[in-house]
């Protein structure tokens, strides 16, 4: 559990003179000004910047930094490719397999995919702040290629859930946090532009996967299709499981008893005292709903389109399209923040423009092809950011060894939230007219306007409404 530690005034008179010889961490500790500053602590709400030792003494670069970033890049080519590329998946299966079969129930097997993958962070979180990356890889690894090689096979809807939305999700939610959470561990004042290189690799998986697939289903069919899948992902994975490697590790007695281990390991993962922060409550829910509307607008566009009229080609291609300009969309906006904004403001700014690109341009000319692509490409642009910057909001406000646990709890709430969002999606595309598209659409929007309404909340309860980089 994140350990709470009393903040402590200082009085001048109780210090005694720094030695010479002190190093400059004992100099930094015994410099700050006496009205109020903590030795040990932080205020609840005072921003987490370069005020405490900790946060400043970071590599920034370095050999082993650079591997570490590119091992995080390989992994994430699968871990976040996929969900990014499942609308690949579900345009196929919708049409083929489960032709028969409501909207509102293919939905449940993604969403029980996503609420997987976002609950088994949590676990996968906290097992990485203690005992490194190899651990949660090499679990992911399996588990995620043996899922999809088992979705090939799959014929009905629990047969999918099974394979794909248990199996396939676990694996992705044991990779997500040591991937994430890694990269933090050698960068700070360059952590959003490191994590936006790291995740590069969900835009170069969303964009490689759905063409794969797209070239893969007419040539060998489906079942060949996600087996050649499972075998290149399990190629990347076990690259990415080489390169990377963890800088902090928290210090834990060994356990001596089931007891102690399902205490330390299962209900020692939860990190429920961070709940009692309003700005962690606030950002959990901003991330939560951002994550949401990316995952239903993932898996219901390409449907939307072939519900058009347009072909499946076209439809897999508009995905391309996303993930293309979600390269620049991730790297753009985090050199911003690093340099001027911060994550917070530009995850508000970025939030806003999905939100309005999604009323003012899908909403009412989806029936153009060519208004799909130039949507696709904005929305791409906006949404990159969304995965990439998140995770430094995050750490904004946590201690970086406490990153993982933290950054896993906030996918625990959004792993709830998207085991009822995506359903009620479902729900509202319905038979799949048009009209109930356009309510999917604006629901789509609405997840976006409220998300940047908890960044804006966060914002206020650390640093008020003062104009600053946050």
């Amino acid at each position: 559990m994140t350990e709470i530690i009393t903040s402590a005034k200082v009085d001048a008179s109780e210090l005694t003179e720094i030695p010479s010889n002190a190093t400059a961490s004992v100099r930094r500790m015994f410099s700050h000004e006496n009205n109020g500053s903590t030795v040990r602590g932080r205020s609840r709400n005072k921003p987490l910047d370069s005020a405490d030792p900790e946060d400043m003494e970071f590599p920034e670069g370095g050999f082993r930094a650079y591997i570490t970033v590119f091992g995080s890049f390989l992994g994430l080519i699968p871990a976040f490719g996929l969900p990014n590329s499942v609308g690949a998946i579900e345009a196929y299966i919708s049409t083929h397999q489960l032709s028969n079969v409501s909207a509102s129930t293919v939905s449940w097997i993604f969403s029980i995919f996503n609420f997987t993958a976002f609950f088994c962070s949590i676990f996968s979180g906290a097992v990485f702040d203690f005992t490194g990356t190899k651990i949660p890889m090499v679990i992911g690894t399996v588990t995620f290629s043996c899922g999809l090689f088992l979705t090939a096979n799959a014929e009905t809807a629990w047969q999918f859930t099974l394979a794909f939305g248990i199996v396939t999700g676990f694996g992705c939610g044991t990779l997500m946090s040591p991937l994430i959470g890694v990269v933090s561990h050698y960068f700070n004042k360059n952590r959003a532009t490191a994590i936006s290189l790291a995740t590069l690799g969900a835009s170069i998986g969303g964009i490689s996967i759905p063409l794969l697939l797209r070239k893969l289903y007419p040539a060998v069919g489906f079942v060949w299709a996600l087996r050649i899948l499972s075998f290149i992902c399990a190629f990347f994975l076990v690259c990415s499981t080489c390169l990377v490697k963890e800088r902090l590790k928290k210090q834990r007695s060994p356990t001596s008893s089931w007891r102690e281990f399902l205490r330390m390991y299962v209900l020692g993962v939860f990190d429920y005292r961070s709940f009692s922060e309003v700005r962690f409550d606030f950002c959990a829910m901003a991330i939560a709903l951002a994550e949401c509307s990316l995952m239903i607008t993932a898996i219901y566009f390409p449907s939307y389109a072939v519900r058009r009229g347009f072909s499946e080609s076209d439809a897999y291609l508009l995905v391309t399209v996303i993930n293309c300009m979600g390269i620049l969309g991730r790297f753009l906006p985090s050199y911003v923040s690093d340099k001027w904004l911060g994550p917070f403001n530009t995850c508000i700014i970025t939030l806003v423009g999905c939100a309005i690109t999604t009323l003012a341009v899908w909403l009412p000319f989806g029936s153009s092809l060519g208004v799909l692509y130039l949507y696709s490409a904005l929305y791409g642009f906006f949404s990159g950011s969304t995965l990439s910057i998140s995770p430094v909001c995050c750490g904004k406000i946590s201690r970086t060894e406490d990153f993982g646990k933290r950054y896993s709890t906030m996918y625990l709430v959004a792993s709830f939230l998207m085991l009822v969002t995506i359903p009620v999606a479902g729900a509202i595309i319905g038979n799949g007219e048009i009209k109930r598209y356009n309510g999917f659409i604006v629901y789509a929007a609405m997840l976006e306007l409220v998300a940047a309404m908890f960044h804006v909340g966060t914002r206020f309860v650390t640093v008020g409404w003062r104009i600053c980089k946050f």
